[in-house]
Order: structure tokens, then C-alpha cells, then sequence
């Protein structure tokens, strides 16, 4: 009799969670999950599972799962349900230049209110990558620098969106940024965005952040090829 692999066997809840924090517990730790690569792409999540393993009802259940679904972190697909998405499809160099547009605009409104504190973690973001050697690790420190930029953007829904953005690009970081071998160009490009930022000079940041996302579209555009290359 064969065995089925359970794909949440390796997802561990320490205890009952209380109903109030049910959505977003199961949120990050699929999140986590996924981003880490125990999830792989196309493992379908069945509700009924989650709702077992967490030891709750499917509301929060499907609540988290429409959260990661608009993180394209999930698909629906017919007949299976909500399953991992793949690692970067074809249509992520259109998603690239959609960031330009909003991460620009999150610049604008957010750098003439950055405060000491915020230019310091900032920093603190860059001095951690430069002697980060997990790749995983490397791809949450590069989301937060970005998002320590954007942070005093009045506009949530702008920062919301931004942040979809920055958690897919992390995904990808986590599987392809020893083959990209980016690690020290990334931190030239962020200590000038930093700088910039510093400055006041929202325009230089701009330019900056066009020159640092071009070098994201060129290695997607590499890991696509790679992966047309291989299909017979």
C-alpha cells in the first residue's frame, strides 16, 4: 500500500491559537512555508488539512488563503483548488514595470518625511546583507530595506500593493540569488538609493530605483530563457 506525502508534514503549530490571531498565524506560516521552499510550486493546500492541522474552522482557513492568493503566492486552479504558484511566470516583467510606477510614487511621498531613525535601519538593512550568506534571509532583509523607503507613504493601499510586489521578488531571491550572483551589486545599488534618500533628492532615488529594478528584469529574463531552454 502506497504511502501519500503529506505536503504540511513539515509545518509544525506549537499549541492552540486563539481564534482572534487564527487568520493571521496561518497566513505567515504559509507564507513562510512557501517562501522557504518546504511548500514547493504546485503543492495543492486543501482547507479541510489546514483547518486540521491548526485546529480551527475553514474561515480563517480560506481568510488566509485569499490573503496569499493576493500575494500571488497561491492559485486557484480548477478541480485543485488553491495551489502554490510558480516561482515567476511570464508575465513578471509586466509586474516589474508596474513596481516602477508605484515604487517611485511611494518614494514621492514617503522620502521628504523619512526620519534619522528611519535612514538608520535602512543602513542597519544594508550592513546585515552584506555579511548575510543565507539566501532566504537575504531576500526578507532586501524586502525590508525597500519597504523601510516607503514606510511614511500616507497612501496604505499604494504600500499594500508594493508589498505584493516585494514578497514576490523575495521568492524568487531565495531560489536564484547564488546563480544571479547579484550580492554585492544589490548593495552598491541600495547604499546609492540610501544616499539619495538622505539628500532629499527624490528624483536621484527614482533614477536609482529604475537602474536597480532593470537589474531584476535582466535576471528574470535569464532564469525565463533558462527555463524555455529546458523544455523539450
Amino acid at each position: 500500500m502506497t504511502v501519500k506525502n503529506n505536503p504540511l508534514s513539515s509545518i509544525v503549530v506549537s499549541g492552540p491559537i486563539p481564534a482572534h490571531l487564527a487568520r493571521p498565524v496561518i497566513e505567515e506560516t504559509l507564507r513562510n512555508a512557501i517562501l522557504d521552499g518546504r511548500l514547493p510550486c504546485g503543492t495543492a493546500i486543501r482547507q479541510e488539512a489546514l483547518a486540521q492541522l491548526f485546529g480551527v474552522s475553514r474561515m480563517p482557513v480560506r481568510e488566509a488563503l485569499r490573503q496569499l492568493e493576493a500575494q500571488s503566492l497561491l492559485q486557484v486552479v480548477q478541480y485543485k483548488g488553491a495551489v502554490v504558484a510558480p516561482l515567476i511566470e511570464d508575465n513578471s516583467l509586466h509586474a516589474y514595470e508596474l513596481r516602477l510606477l508605484l515604487e517611485a510614487q511611494a518614494l514621492r511621498l514617503s522620502v521628504p518625511l523619512l526620519a534619522d531613525e528611519d535612514f538608520e535601519a535602512a543602513e542597519g538593512y544594508i550592513e546585515a546583507l552584506e555579511v548575510e550568506t543565507d539566501f532566504g534571509k537575504i531576500g526578507t532583509l532586501n524586502r525590508q530595506f525597500h519597504q523601510t523607503l516607503y514606510c511614511k507613504a500616507p497612501n496604505k493601499k499604494l504600500l499594500a500593493l508594493i508589498e505584493t510586489g516585494l514578497i514576490e521578488e523575495e521568492r524568487f531571491l531565495r531560489f536564484n540569488l547564488k546563480q544571479m550572483n547579484l550580492g554585492k551589486l544589490c548593495q552598491d545599488d541600495h547604499r546609492a538609493l540610501l544616499h539619495h534618500a538622505r539628500a532629499r533628492d527624490i528624483e536621484a532615488c527614482i533614477a536609482e530605483l529604475e537602474s536597480h529594478l532593470q537589474r531584476g528584469v535582466k535576471a528574470i529574463t535569464h532564469y525565463l530563457d533558462t527555463q524555455k531552454a529546458k523544455q523539450p
